[in-house]
């Protein structure tokens, strides 16, 4: 019964442990779906089932009939106008990172956005080239044509891998992993393991891609000096490429480098303004496609190339390039790429869909978005572009601008369509350096990640160590290399984190039924003769030692020892008794000899398992008190400790080892006569441990209480604390009586306790 008394309360109800409250409140039988039901529910079929499949298969036919044309499509329009031409011009920049030809780029611009309006669960984000994934697609391209082109050139057989020059090859081994990358995301998406983004942690996601951040930034020094900067396969090709840039240094192109400098500041001051005065733009000032006209035509008009010998886009593809089949025979050298690419572009693609998702409040389906980003990829490498996901400042620009649906997603692939077929001549004269300067641009929001370091610092320092280490792993090692390490260093700081837990000691706090870490309070109440000792993670095998250490010292002793002086004692008790060396007398046991002397001769196995069971004192004429003075060479330990309390309310599971440990240690305390309770766990928790056989004549199940409070009751009755004692560090009187004090405790009416009486 509780009373609600202003903002207290009183609560009364009897002292439950598991097995009473569990006989008093019987449980309802519930049954769990087995394996084979499951398997039945989803191999079962109906119009419904169908008609579900068919519409999360395809979520346009979803959004599309409720779409409001007056009210969106004017929106839509400018969003679709505004994101394709940025789409043109990252699509052309990214190409350089993926090293294959910039016209190429177009092509990864275009697909992806067809493709993901029928498929995608987005209304806003826009598919297409991501400058992190093309960094990871051009590292690939750069290890494999820089060791095999040469093999595959000379060939005298008709394979895939012959081409008439390195760009092609370069296409193909671009084509190839995006296909491969795309196809590992359609299976993850079938096998519904779209769960799998949850091993990527927000401070790896972060430390990820500020250090791909600097991988772009490095990549793109050698256009902006234009330096033949040859390719170096990971790891540390950073380095390698920064120190072929340093040995060149004398070799830059002045005219590249001062068009460069000038597109950057321009760029980054524009933007600056864009993010400043947003609310008052009704779009976003279009700088790049300003800068990349004016850039063109001043290329052409002073003929750059022939006079000051620049590197440009040179000639376009005006038309679509023939669906190709992958290189079969690099599969096996792209694999472990090709696994990274699918996993960051779909933790990119789908952590900035549910930023949008709950802006504007719709669900978004990561299995779906697996599946549409893999066909999304399937199709472009088949067209010959490059691996795509979205790129974060162009999915801002599409929903910045007013876009409320993918319809200015395919708004914006015409217009990529119209520059491929129409006007992409008109960009031949472009410097690469243009380019090369527009990709940067787009990196502030990534560097400026470095801020996060200070702000996770003051929240977690795990996760502040996770971002600092995935950044460095990524810098030296490489992307691919660089997250499979930070990945394997997240969940080891996982296993860290619950392998050494913060175990603490409670005690009372203000006379109530409310525990806490005793080290964090000062006004604490603590029983003498009690001990209660809270683990915060679940025990396991690679734990359950420090458990054990750090409940050792928390008691002060260690059971096993004490159990084992104990024994010792009974023996020698007994040589003493035959020998006729003890009298009884009513003041106590005298021992007439004492030159029995403890051996210190090693034990062997069978006489420490000995030492190791109950006490058994049953054949002594007199009953022996530990804590008293015992009239013995044996030298036992005296202990103070009566009743363990274990609060194992954070303990979600134990596996078998720990299981093993547990109850060994709980023996011990039991066979040196301390009482010892778990509390806080729940009935799924008392059933395994019943399965696993847990208990037995020593060990029983009545141990399990609801509540600290309700066990700690239960030592003051069994104990009879009429004359017992609390420890404080103020003298003061603790009465139960179940009625609220002034602080809003609970106190017994059956028992007045006074602290300053000993037990």
């Amino acid at each position: 019964m509780i009373e609600p008394i202003g903002n207290q309360y009183i609560v009364a109800r009897p002292v439950y442990s598991a097995n009473a409250f569990g006989e008093e409140y019987k449980k309802k039988h519930r049954y769990h779906k087995t394996f084979l039901d499951h398997l039945k529910v989803c191999c079962s079929c109906s119009t419904q089932k169908a008609k579900r499949i068919a519409l999360s298969l395809f979520p346009i036919a979803t959004w599309l009939p409720a779409y409001r044309i007056k009210e969106w499509l004017p929106s839509d329009i400018v969003s679709g106008i505004s994101t394709g031409l940025v789409c043109v011009l990252q699509g052309l920049a990214y190409a350089l990172l993926a090293t294959v030809p910039p016209s190429y780029g177009l092509y990864a611009a275009f697909f992806p956005i067809i493709i993901y309006f029928f498929l995608g669960t987005s209304r806003h984000i826009s598919a297409g080239p991501f400058p992190v994934l093309s960094v990871m697609v051009g590292t690939t391209v750069a290890r494999l044509t820089s060791t095999a082109s040469a093999g595959a050139m000379n060939s005298s057989t008709n394979s895939t891998s012959d081409y008439s020059s390195s760009d092609e090859r370069k296409v193909m081994v671009a084509a190839t992993v995006t296909i491969l990358s795309g196809i590992i995301q359609l299976i993850m998406g079938i096998l519904q393991i779209g769960f799998v983004v949850i091993y990527l942690s927000e401070s790896l996601i972060s430390g990820f891609t500020t250090a791909a951040a600097v991988h772009v930034l490095v990549s793109q020094l050698k256009f902006i000096f234009q330096l033949q900067v040859p390719a170096y396969a990971e790891p540390f090709s950073l380095f390698k490429v920064l120190t072929s840039i340093v040995t060149q240094i004398e070799k830059t192109n002045i005219a590249d480098l001062v068009t460069s400098l000038i597109i950057l500041f321009i760029l980054f001051v524009v933007k600056e303004i864009n993010q400043r005065y947003k609310a008052k733009l009704p779009v976003p000032i279009p700088i790049e496609f300003i800068l990349t006209v004016i850039a063109a035509g001043v290329s052409y008009g002073f003929d750059f190339e022939s006079k000051f010998n620049v590197t440009v886009v040179g000639e376009m593809e005006t038309t679509f390039q023939p669906p190709i089949t992958p290189d079969m025979q690099i599969f096996r050298e792209i694999i472990a790429d090709s696994i990274s690419i699918a996993i960051v572009g779909f933790t990119v693609a789908f952590s900035v869909a549910s930023v949008y998702s709950l802006k504007y409040d719709y669900t978004i389906d990561g299995n779906q978005e697996l599946i549409a980003l893999g066909l999304c990829n399937i199709f472009t490498g088949s067209f010959q572009g490059f691996a795509s996901s979205t790129a974060i400042s162009r999915s801002a620009i599409q929903e910045s601008t007013g876009g409320k649906t993918q319809i200015a997603g395919i708004l914006s692939a015409i217009i990529v369509l119209i520059v491929i077929l129409s006007i992409g001549f008109l960009l031949e004269p472009l410097q690469k350096s243009v380019l090369a300067a527009l990709a940067l641009g787009n990196l502030k929001g990534m560097l400026m990640q470095f801020t996060e370091i200070r702000r996770l610092w003051r929240k977690d320092k795990y996760d502040c160590v996770i971002w600092i280490m995935t950044f460095i792993f990524v810098i030296v090692l490489g992307l691919g290399l660089g997250l499979a390490a930070s990945v394997a260093f997240q969940l080891l700081t996982i296993v860290f984190r619950t392998q050494f837990p913060k175990c603490s000691t409670l005690a009372n706090v203000g006379r109530s039924n409310i525990y806490k870490n005793k080290k964090d309070y000062s006004d604490m109440y603590e029983m003498e003769g009690v001990k209660i000792f809270r683990c915060p993670s679940p025990i396991y095998f690679a734990n359950i030692n420090f458990f054990k250490q750090k409940l050792i010292d928390a008691v002060g002793f260690c059971p096993l020892r004490i159990l084992r002086k104990r024994n010792k004692a009974v023996k020698k008790i007994r040589k003493l008794q035959k020998a006729g060396l003890l009298l009884v007398t009513p003041k106590g046991v005298i021992c007439t000899d004492n030159g029995l002397k403890d051996s210190d001769e090693e034990l062997d196995n069978n006489q420490i398992e000995e030492l190791d069971q109950p006490v058994d004192t049953a054949d002594l004429p007199f009953q022996i008190d530990w804590n008293a003075d015992l009239p013995l060479t044996v030298a036992v330990p005296k202990i103070s400790l009566h009743s363990l309390i274990l609060d194992f309310s954070a303990v979600s599971f134990l596996d078998i080892s720990s299981m093993r440990g547990l109850k060994t240690i709980l023996k011990e305390f039991i066979r040196i006569k301390v009482d010892v309770y778990i509390v806080g766990t729940d009935d799924d928790f008392i059933e395994k441990l019943t399965q696993c056989e847990f208990f037995d004549d020593e060990v029983k199940d009545s141990i399990f209480f609801l509540t600290i409070h309700d066990a700690v009751l239960h030592v003051l009755m069994k104990k009879d604390y009429s004359t017992s004692k609390f420890n404080s560090s103020q003298v003061k009187e603790m009465k139960f009586d179940f009625t609220p004090d002034t602080n809003g405790g609970l106190r017994n009416r059956e028992c007045k306790v006074p602290v300053e009486t000993k037990f």
